[in-house]
């Protein structure tokens, strides 16, 4: 992020000379008549003579390379005669990055110019804290852009907001020109990619036949194979997936998202287990949809994560198996964790009105 040493030691060779120049034919600052008087004036008295070239009189920079009044060589000449395409104005000291440190113009569309600092990085001269307002000149430097030495800081803090608005502009400026490390910069813009419009967002009545093919063969099954009881948690489960902004049974095959909330509800009722019935291998179910396996445990994947279904999630508990389900009974008490079940009729009606539980165990018993 700095300039080679070699070129900032030319730089710093030039510079005076140049300023030296100007102060002869302007007279801007008294007492400076070699290139060394100006190294060794105020800060203030170099930014006058620096203003007066590049704000008003930068047709001195030709003057200086045609009469080429220190004798200099004609790569060095090139690099005064391509001080011309200087930047001059507000800039916020934006971000450093390993390559450069981005200064981003102040105006209504900013440019991100990638800076290289002279003999000491820029971060070290003004602060940790970016962003950073200042006033300089940016000059071209054998294919790179360097600052011209002299610094004027604004003393302003920037508040978050200001910032977030700063990163925007930065994004515009990178989306119109790139970084710009050189200078002069292309003369017109990066070209964009045209933008696809964007689909119309699906209607209610999209929405609601996707829910509505995938239920019709969730009911299919339940007929053929399974029981009511599925059929009621797998349609539950249908809709709550239907509800997720944007509704997932909008995209892919409904027979893939009816084999997939099958799966997960029969996992979580052990549907695959031999000893249960209904009982139903997860490939039959996969089958019985005309799908692949791979394509049915992907969707009951997603589903699984999607409304973060667990190893007997009381939420998607068969009614007939909810005694069976030892998650749903176990209740923390006085920071003990029990069987409700287990436990005096007032603590099951206590966890009963406070919905820990779906019934008192004691009057299903009665009822039975």
């Amino acid at each position: 992020m700095l300039l080679s040493p070699p070129d900032a030691r030319l730089f710093f060779t030039l510079q005076p000379l140049l300023m030296c120049y100007v102060n002869q034919r302007l007279n801007v600052v008294p007492g400076i008549e070699k290139p060394a008087d100006f190294a060794r004036h105020p800060l203030q008295a170099r930014v006058d003579i620096r203003d007066a070239l590049f704000l008003k009189h930068p047709h001195l920079i030709q003057s200086f390379v045609q009469e080429n009044p220190a004798g200099l060589p004609k790569d060095e000449l090139d690099i005064v005669d391509s001080w011309q395409h200087f930047v001059a104005g507000d800039f916020y000291i934006f971000r450093e990055l390993k390559k450069y440190t981005v200064f981003l113009s102040a105006g209504e569309k900013p440019i991100a110019y990638g800076v290289l600092g002279l003999n000491d990085p820029l971060g070290e001269m003004v602060g940790p804290y970016l962003p950073v307002l200042v006033k300089t000149i940016l000059l071209p430097s054998k294919g790179q852009i360097i600052y011209d030495g002299l610094l004027s800081g604004y003393n302003i803090s920037f508040g978050s907001g200001f910032r977030r608005g700063l990163k925007e502009s930065f994004d515009e400026a990178k989306q119109r020109y790139g970084i710009v490390t050189s200078l002069p910069k292309p003369e017109n813009p990066i070209p964009q990619k045209p933008v696809k419009p964007k689909p119309p967002p699906p209607s209610k009545e999209q929405k609601d036949q996707a829910l509505q093919n995938v239920i019709g063969l969730i009911d299919q099954i339940c007929k053929d194979r399974l029981n009511d009881e599925y059929a009621t948690v797998c349609r539950n489960m249908a809709e709550k997936v239907a509800r997720k902004r944007p509704s997932p049974l909008l995209r892919g095959s409904p027979n893939a998202w009816a084999s997939g909330i099958v799966r997960a509800v029969g996992g979580v009722n052990f549907l695959h287990d031999k000893n249960q019935t209904p009982y139903m291998r997860a490939t039959d179910i996969d089958e019985y949809f005309g799908i692949s396996p791979s394509a049915g445990a992907a969707k009951a994947a997603e589903i699984r994560k999607l409304l973060k279904i667990h190893a007997l999630d009381p939420a998607w508990t068969l009614p007939s198996r909810m005694d069976d389900n030892p998650m749903l009974w176990m209740v923390e008490v006085n920071g003990f964790v029990m069987d409700i079940r287990q436990a005096p009729r007032d603590l099951q009606e206590m966890a009963f009105q406070k919905g820990l539980i779906p019934y008192i165990p004691a009057d299903r018993e009665l009822s039975a």
